[in-house]
C-alpha cells in the first residue's frame, strides 16, 4: 500500500484519514503539541487504526515542512474562529453567561 492510500485528500487544507472524517491535523496536534504516543491517539481516536496513526506521523515526517504549514494555517484558523466567537457569541452563550451572572449575584448576597 502506497502512503498516499492512507489519505483523501479533499482541499489543499482538508487532508483526511481515508475512511474517516477525521483530518491529519487532529491525529498531528496530539503526537507533536501533546507528546502522545500513537498507541494512545489510536485509542483517542476510535475510528481510526494503529496503522493510520503510524502513517499519519510518517506522512508528517516525509513532508514535513509542508505539513508543518498546513497545521500552522489551521492553528491560526482555529485561533481566529475563538476570536470571532468571543467577539460575537451565539445567543445560547450569552444567555448561558446571564444566567451565570444571576447565580453568582445570588451566592453573593446569600
Amino acid at each position: 500500500m502506497n502512503l498516499q492510500d492512507y489519505f483523501t485528500f479533499l482541499a489543499p487544507d482538508d487532508i483526511r484519514i481515508s475512511g474517516t472524517r477525521i483530518g491529519i491535523e487532529s491525529i498531528l496536534y496530539e503526537y507533536i503539541y501533546r507528546g502522545k504516543t500513537p498507541e494512545e491517539i489510536s485509542q483517542q481516536f476510535h475510528t481510526v487504526t494503529l496503522e493510520q496513526v503510524y502513517a499519519t506521523i510518517l506522512y508528517y515526517l516525509h513532508n514535513k515542512e509542508e505539513v508543518s504549514a498546513y497545521i500552522a494555517d489551521w492553528l491560526e484558523f482555529a485561533r481566529q474562529q475563538r476570536q470571532q466567537q468571543q467577539q460575537h457569541p451565539s445567543p445560547v452563550r450569552l444567555r448561558l453567561q446571564q444566567i451565570e451572572a444571576e447565580l453568582t449575584t445570588t451566592q453573593t448576597t446569600t
